[in-house]
Parts: structure tokens; C-alpha cells; sequence
């Protein structure tokens, strides 16, 4: 159906429409709008066609399929999760449900590593990683990846960045070394290739082993390829705690260098010691902005961080993979060195044992091992002492027996700072997490709650219960402001002849419910959701349809016919 040129610009608020003969695919009634530019919310209609908003207003004159009476509710874009590891749970279970059913309509894939490009050897290291999820490589480029997702069917909207690592690991694998001027120049075609395949830009993470060994020229290299697309660069900083400043340093160096946009991933200051540096952090970054750099930053609002064993442990015992690593462990000569260096502080590595500050802040999520599973949801320090052994060498066994990293929640951060960091205008937010489902193959494991609760959390605990920010900015802060930064075309913003991925929720009981203990619990007060104009969620629960769409970089250039 070809739409009238007079409804695609029409932009109201309380002007009726004169067109009782127009018929539209549904009609959002008598919300108050958040429209996620950060201006004052109206009472008005929103009116869908197809995947697109078309007109925004008074729409009492107009008919529609399908209409959604909003009164009392909220109308917004639909949330951005700007770092999420939905790769695999996607796959396994495309509906989405812990992110949908808190409004997220986009997942932003690639922490340092994404999905392609992959060679042989990564595909088979790919499926050989495989747990609790299995599934066939069936691709080969990010963009590949992007598009089987679509294909397969998912109901969330999904992009991803162009991980170093992944570029690394293709040319180099896990050796600690530079890369040579050949192997450089096609790490940085690597780059192009997912950069013209619609990648959002190029990201690091920079303290886990293949990555740490990447030193800060590589990365300035590969940077200035995304910017040629207009890309960003976004990167777990090489320390979040004792070089932190340091770290910081390095990040603005390369964004300073390359010419690009830059962000943070979940800023935060690791470990008490390191609590402090956090106003230091602050004022680096907000110096940069003033002098010119575009320069933003995510997080999650949770005092906990997730990851592997790994961050534990120095880089040195991890070179060469995750085989390599676990035959050191073995060696007696490895682990008395490594009882000693994990104890000692250092600002040449990050470690997350010493951050946590007792092993009863280290929680162990996740196995792959059917034996070890019954260890899940127990601290390392009651596992230490369950084997009567030290919580050092417990970590060296469990990763030799599980065969994996081990998945691992360490107790990191200050209250205070994630209330200080969330009253930031520039900071956006991600969830860090798969977007996973309260059944299934998911119940094998203990995620960290944020993958239940990172965005209701906001809206509910520190928007509306303690006024850390309003809503009107806590929904700029979740939509226009990552899809500005991220280059999105027309997304993050309810605006005519932008895409119609919409929530509608309840701003007086939203909340998540997720925690460390029992993790599986969906957020509430989410009515509706639509993602591309199609209802995903209504009247809170899942409706089945996959309209995701693949979401692409300012410097996608679509394949000729």
C-alpha cells in the first residue's frame, strides 16, 4: 500500500486527523507518549502501517485493524540493549522473553569476539566450546551469521559489532605476539569485510586472553577502518580496576587517534580499592567530550559482574586456548606460581579473585559438566571448602573438569557508584547477558539476575523509586541515545516513518524480580511490545511471532543483484 505523503509527515500532538476512511494495521490509544528524544510526554495515538510509525496525534477519526487502549500506560521506542550475549540463546530459543518482556527490541551482539568471520579451525572450536546450547555453525561471515538468525526466526531486532579478537584469532589464534605487517593488513579486511556487512563498528575486550595481547597500534589499525564506515569503537577497557586510569588512557588514545566514535563498555570501577577512582574516571571522560571526542559509555545497575574463572588468572597460563591452559593447570610447577601471582596485587593484569576481596563474593553460575552441576548457585569459598581445598587451587580444578572457563558472578562494585554512573546524561545500558527464557535448557544454569532484570530495574528501582533520574530520561537514556550513537536508521525515537518497535508499559509497577538465588524470574509490567510493527508481547505474555530484522551499521552496503 503506498502511504500518502500528508500522513508520513504529519507529527501532532491533540490535532485530529480528517480521515475516517483511512484504515491502518493498528492503533496505539490514548497513551502518555515517551517518544525517547527526552522531551515532555503527551496524551496522544500512535498509528502503525505496516512496520512503520505513520502518524502521531489525535487519531480519534481514524480506524484500524487492531487497537491497543494505552490510558494510565506509557508509550515508548523500544529499548536498545547495547551489549548483550544473546548469540547462542537466540539460537537456541528465538523468542527472546527475559529482554522482550522488558521491553528490548534490539539486541547489540560482539564483546570483543563475534560471530564470524570464522575459519575451519574456529568453526570446530565453536562447536567443540558448545554446553548446554549445541547448535551447527552454519555460517561463516558476521553478516552471515545476522541473516541465518533472521532467517531461523527471532522475535527481537539484532545487530552486533566486529569483535579485534575475532580478527585476531583469524589470523593469529591465541599466540602472544604482534601481528606481522601482512597478517595486520588482513586482520584490517577482516574489519572491512563485517563493516560493509552491516557491522556497527569494531569492539575489544581487552582482559581476556587472546585480546589482552593486542597491543594499543593494532588496535588504533583496526579502529581507523571502522571509522572509513563511520563506525564506533566500543571496548571492555583493558582494566576496570587497579590501572583503570590507565586503561581509560589507552581507550581515548585510540578514539583520539582513529577519529571514532568511542564507548565504554559497563563502566565501572572493580574492586574497594579502586571504588575511588571512579569521580577520576568520570571527569577523563567528560574532559574528552568538551575538548571534542564523541566519547559515551553503557552498564548494567548491578554491584555484580559475570564472567569466567579466566579473570582470575594471569594471561600468561592462558596463551594458546583454552587446551593450552588447562594442561598447565595440571603441571604442580604452574600452580604453586599461580598460588603465589593470584595473591600478589598487580596493575599488570586484571584479576577479579582479589577484586572480589573473599571468595564468598565469587559465585559459580554456570557448568558445562553434568557431574559439576550440582556446585551451581554456590560461592567458591563453599566449594573450597566442600573438597577441602583453597579456593585458588578449587578454580584450577573446576576449569580442568569442567572442560570449560567456568560461568562465574564476582561481587565487584560499589552502590554508590552505580547510582553515580546512572545519573550520567551520556551513559546508555546493556544487560551483558544472553536473552534467555525461565525454562528449557536455560534452567541448567544461574545466570546473573541482569539477564531478567537490567532494564526494569532502571525504569522501576531507580527511575521511579528512588528518582536517580526521571523516566522521561531513563527512556532517552534506552533508546534515542544508543540509536544516535550507534548511527541507527530511524530507530530509537516514535517518530513518523520510523520503524514501529514500541512498548507499552506500566510505569507505577514495573519491576524485575530476578536475584543471585533465583535468577529465573521475568521482569513485570510490560503490557505490549511490538517490533517492527508486529505484536511480540500482549497483555504480558508472549504472542510467537518472529518479526526481527537484522539491524545494520551507517556503513552497510547491500549486496547487487
Amino acid at each position: 500500500m503506498q502511504i500518502p505523503f500528508w500522513l508520513l509527515s504529519l507529527v501532532v500532538s491533540g490535532v485530529a486527523l480528517h480521515a475516517a476512511d483511512s484504515t491502518f494495521d493498528l492503533i496505539i490509544r490514548n497513551g502518555t507518549v515517551y517518544d525517547g528524544s527526552g522531551a515532555k510526554p503527551f496524551t496522544g495515538d500512535i498509528a502503525i502501517l505496516g512496520d512503520k510509525i505513520v502518524a502521531i496525534g489525535n487519531l480519534a477519526g481514524a480506524k484500524a485493524k487492531v487497537e491497543i487502549d494505552a490510558r494510565g500506560l506509557a508509550v515508548a521506542p523500544g529499548f536498545i540493549n547495547m551489549l548483550s550475549w544473546a548469540t547462542d540463546s537466540l539460537i537456541e530459543d528465538g523468542r527472546s522473553q527475559s529482554d522482550l518482556r522488558q521491553g528490548v527490541t534490539l539486541e547489540v551482539m560482539g564483546e570483543g569476539e563475534s560471530m564470524g568471520p570464522l575459519t575451519v579451525k574456529m568453526k570446530k572450536s565453536l562447536r567443540d566450546a558448545q554446553g548446554d546450547i549445541e547448535f551447527k555453525v552454519a555460517w561463516t561471515t558476521l553478516g552471515q551469521y545476522l541473516e541465518f538468525l533472521a532467517r531461523r526466526g527471532v522475535s527481537c531486532n539484532v545487530a552486533s559489532f566486529m569483535g579485534a579478537t575475532t580478527a585476531r584469532i583469524h589470523e593469529i589464534g591465541y599466540a602472544d605476539r604482534p601481528p606481522t605487517a601482512k597478517e595486520l593488513e588482513r586482520m584490517k579486511r577482516l574489519v572491512r569485510q563485517a563493516m560493509e556487512e552491516g557491522a556497527m563498528g569494531l569492539s575489544s575486550a581487552l582482559i581476556y586472553t587472546p585480546a589482552f595481547y593486542a597491543k594499543t597500534d593494532e588496535l588504533i589499525a583496526l579502529a581507523k577502518v571502522a571509522a572509513e564506515y563511520d563506525g564506533m569503537y566500543v571496548s571492555h577497557l583493558r582494566s576496570e580496576g587497579n590501572d583503570f586510569l590507565g586503561a581509560l588512557d589507552e581507550f581515548l588514545r585510540i578514539a583520539r587517534a582513529a577519529n571514532i566514535r568511542a564507548e565504554i563498555y559497563h563502566l565501572k570501577a572493580a574492586g574497594s580499592a579502586n571504588w575511588g577512582k571512579l569521580d577520576g574516571a568520570i571527569a577523563k571522560i567528560e574532559e574528552a567530550r568538551r575538548s571534542g571526542l564523541s566519547i559515551t559509555a553503557d552498564m548494567y545497575p548491578y554491584t555484580a559482574g559475570s564472567t569466567g574463572l579466566d579473570a582470575m588468572m594471569p594471561p600468561w597460563v592462558q596463551e594458546g586456548g583454552y587446551a593450552a591452559w588447562a594442561e598447565r593447570l595440571k603441571d604442580p610447577a604452574v600452580r604453586e606460581r599461580l598460588r603465589s601471582e593470584i595473591i600478589t596485587p598487580s596493575d599488570k593484569w586484571e584479576n577479579f579473585f582479589l577484586d572480589a576481596g573473599s571468595p564468598e563474593n565469587i559465585l559459580l553460575a554456570g557448568f558445562r559438566s553434568a557431574k559439576l552441576k550440582p556446585l551451581t548457585g554456590k560461592t567458591l569459598g563453599e566449594v573450597a571448602r566442600m573438597r577441602g581445598a583453597s579456593p585458588i587451587d578449587t578454580a584450577m580444578d573446576l576449569v580442568i573438569e569442567d572442560g570449560s572457563r567456568v560461568g562465574t558472578i564476582f561481587f565487584l562494585m560499589s552502590e554508590e557508584n552505580v547510582r553515580k554512573e546512572i545519573a550520567l546524561p551520556w551513559v546508555s545500558f546493556d544487560s551483558d547477558a544472553g536473552s534467555i527464557a525461565a525454562e528449557g535448557v536455560f534452567l541448567k544454569s544461574n545466570p546473573h539476575p541482569r539477564a531478567y532484570g537490567t532494564f526494569a530495574r532502571l525504569l522501576g528501582k531507580y527511575a521511579r523509586d528512588e528518582k536517580i533520574i526521571s523516566l522521561t530520561e531513563a527512556v532517552r537514556r534506552l533508546t534515542s541515545l544508543p540509536a544516535g550513537n550507534l548511527k541507527l536508521d530511524r530507530r530509537g525515537r516514535l517518530k513518523t516513518g520510523y520503524y514501529a518497535d514500541v512498548v507499552v508499559f506500566d510505569p507505577a509497577t514495573i519491576q524485575d524480580h530476578a536475584t543471585y538465588e533465583k535468577p529465573h524470574q521475568y521482569a513485570t509490567g510490560v503490557i505490549h511490545v511490538l517490533v517492527n510493527g508486529v505484536p511480540v508481547i500482549q497483555n504480558g505474555e508472549h504472542t510467537g511471532a518472529k518479526p526481527g530484522q537484522v539491524v545494520r551499521g551507517p556503513g552497510w552496503k547491500p549486496k547487487k543483484a
